[in-house]
């Protein structure tokens, strides 16, 4: 039995597109629930849901009032009663393989959680530059995707209902904290659409970034370097012009980020044409500047005010039908 996670708030326009792509997996139907965790949409995201359940016995809708990612999580896998737990983002395309190569990668290995390759994919001008820019060395990680054992959140414990980004590194990090293992595979993909607008963009990267840092803080190290540089290179460039009346290293670095980024976007952004060179130019820094403003904001907020708590644990699938049949 497989169990597919789905979390979304006012995404009418996306949500019936991602549930038909979960329909057209290509594991046992009978095998497969379909749990779509909703952060009280105001658009008609819940009426769609509400339709498509109709239609299909296997789609739950259940109400996620903390309106977080990790929230929306912790309510399918509290409903879940599958051995796995495949994530689905909304704003994805996922092959009809997909969850089968989850369940055969998990097997395959041995590991609690399986993290895939997040490829890009757009509809609109806009998002193809930010696709380019995204599939460069210098731009910022994207979301990973994948599946989970449910025993590990028996184990450890669940999402952290307060992370509004970063919600699978946090748990990656007590699942190797507690001698887990997370599998990194190349082979198991989803295409995600990017933001649609430079100021959407810059608003996702920046709770990204608060979430890295509160990732950070809540654990003391990040399971790699790369999420802190555009942080650290923020602070970097600061000192340097903070400190410029005494040298022109500010001014340098300044022209050498933009010579470097520029030829970055000639080399990614002619594949999209020449009018889309100066389009990756300008997200290079909405990137940087968003991720890395957002991390110190969270490293401020979140170490002046920590707002975790110890994780809730899963019941056993036998102990909570006990506990439902004793309430009922």
């Amino acid at each position: 039995m497989v169990t597919i996670a789905v979390v979304c708030r006012d995404d009418e326009t996306r949500v019936q597109a991602c549930i038909r792509g979960v329909q057209a997996q290509d594991w046992p139907p009978d095998r497969l629930e379909i749990l779509v965790a909703d952060g009280m949409s105001i658009d008609a995201t819940r009426e769609t849901l509400a339709r498509l359940a109709s239609e299909d016995l296997r789609i739950r809708l259940l109400d996620n009032p903390a309106r977080t990612l990790g929230g929306g999580l912790d309510e399918c896998v509290r409903h879940a009663r599958g051995e796995f737990v495949v994530r689905m983002d909304v704003r994805a395309d996922h092959g009809p393989e997909f969850v089968r190569q989850c369940v055969e990668e998990l097997d395959r290995t041995g590991a609690d959680r399986l993290a895939g390759r997040v490829h890009g994919k757009a509809k609109t001008f806009f998002q193809r530059c930010v696709v380019a820019a995204l599939a460069s060395p210098l731009g910022v990680d994207r979301p990973w995707t994948g599946a989970f054992r449910r025993s590990v959140f028996e184990r450890i414990g669940m999402f952290d209902p307060k992370a509004v980004a970063d919600e699978d590194a946090e748990l990656d990090h007590r699942i190797v904290g507690e001698g887990g293992r997370v599998h990194d595979s190349s082979e198991v993909a989803s295409y995600h659409y990017p933001s649609e607008s430079m100021r959407a963009l810059g608003r996702e990267y920046f709770e990204r970034g608060r979430g890295r840092a509160r990732t950070l803080l809540k654990h003391g190290r990040l399971r790699s370097l790369r999420p802190a540089l555009p942080f650290l290179c923020l602070v970097g460039e600061a000192a340097l012009l903070a400190t410029s009346p005494w040298h022109p290293f500010g001014v340098w670095s300044l022209a050498a980020y933009a010579l470097a980024t520029g030829a970055e976007a000639v080399r990614v952004g002619r594949r999209e044409g020449v009018a889309a060179v100066p389009t990756v130019w300008a997200i290079f820094p909405v990137l940087h500047v968003s991720h890395g403003a957002g991390f110190a904001a969270g490293l401020v907020k979140y170490a002046l005010r920590p707002d975790w708590d110890a994780p809730e644990r899963l019941w056993p699938v036998e102990d909570a039908e006990s506990a439902a049949a004793a309430v009922t």
